[in-house]
């Protein structure tokens, strides 16, 4: 017999062990979906108030209507990316009946999301920035809570998530640069808590390896955030060295427009003598006196799955997590050549 231990956090599993019944069923119940049984939904509403699993999550579990509200978390709206993905989702949303409510992220703004949906103010979630550090967002997902993770994604977590797939654009960049032909190959790079970063680096450091073209370390920057300082300013380093790169990485776009006017400034010029590859395809990568070679993500695409996945859980469809993992497309510009990579 499964005994609960006062003083230890509730957890959905405790709630379908006590009142006997599978944890979909539990979900089910705490997010108002009525397609369960009068006995099993009165057994888990039992549990919950012998267990005190939350006052609110209660309240939610017997509600039988929605708000209409759509919460979305982003993060560092001066990167042009998250603009773009928050208009996708708005009309996306706005088309699907909701409407979007938005947080600028901060360990207190995941927690006033958390909170919303605990309060019965939004629906659900949409989560643009977690990281393995997200604690709101893990105490919302313990307590079951509709939440959908697009863009980055964290291992284990019980949630539905989207990404791109950024190991496989980084692979593209490597093979792409060594197919044609360079061979001093830099990477800016940036912090490793995001997975969309990581996942980027490690595929393009993995595939130049079995390429036999590893990066040099006198190759390589990080920086802290993401701007177009911080990209100008890490370029800067690499192209002052007496045997600079030929091609250089960026792990997102803004960073790759610094690092293109860093060439600038010193008259190195972009194709013949520098080649340079962001990633996002943010609008600014096709202005003309930027023409950024980059990874187109679909942010489309991204936007419409997350929002059916979240609608599905809202609604109690569904048992087992989802993560979708979609294909990216490498867009060649003249900040690089014109011409695919052949081989």
């Amino acid at each position: 017999m499964h005994t609960y231990s006062k003083g230890s956090p509730v957890t959905s599993h405790d709630i379908a062990r006590r009142a006997r019944v599978s944890q979909s069923t539990v979900s089910r119940v705490l997010t108002g979906n009525t397609k369960v049984g009068k006995e099993a939904r009165e057994r888990v509403i039992a549990a919950v108030r012998e267990l005190g699993y939350r006052p609110n999550a209660m309240a939610r579990a017997m509600r039988t209507s929605q708000t209409g509200n759509i919460g979305v978390v982003v993060s560092r709206l001066a990167n042009p990316l998250y603009p773009e993905l928050l208009q996708i989702l708005g009309k996306s949303l706005n088309e699907a009946g909701f409407r979007m409510v938005v947080w600028n992220s901060d360990e207190l703004d995941e927690k006033a999301a958390m909170d919303a949906i605990h309060e019965s103010r939004v629906d659900g979630v949409i989560m643009t920035t977690a990281t393995a550090d997200s604690t709101p967002l893990y105490e919302a997902l313990r307590l079951n809570a509709p939440v959908v993770l697009i863009n980055r994604v964290v291992d284990g977590w019980p949630c539905d998530q989207v990404s791109s797939d950024n190991l496989g654009g980084g692979r593209k960049v490597a093979e792409y640069l060594f197919r044609s032909g360079r061979r001093r190959i830099g990477l800016i790079t940036g912090p490793d808590d995001a997975s969309t970063i990581r996942d980027r680096e490690v595929g393009f450091r993995r595939r130049l390896e079995a390429l036999g073209n590893p990066i040099d370390s006198m190759h390589c920057v990080a920086v802290d955030v993401f701007s177009y300082k911080t990209g100008f300013d890490a370029a800067s380093r690499l192209l002052d060295l007496a045997d600079y790169p030929d091609a250089i990485f960026c792990v997102n776009d803004v960073i790759a427009l610094g690092a293109r006017d860093a060439a600038r400034a010193r008259g190195i010029e972009v194709p013949a003598d520098l080649w340079i590859v962001g990633y996002d395809d943010i609008e600014m990568a096709s202005w003309h006196s930027f023409e950024l070679t980059t990874i187109r993500q679909p942010l489309a695409l991204m936007a419409e799955t997350a929002i059916k996945l979240l609608l599905q859980r809202m609604r109690g469809i569904g048992d087992g997590w989802q993560h979708v993992c979609l294909p990216n497309d490498l867009v060649i510009r003249s900040s690089t050549a014109r011409y695919a990579a052949s081989g």
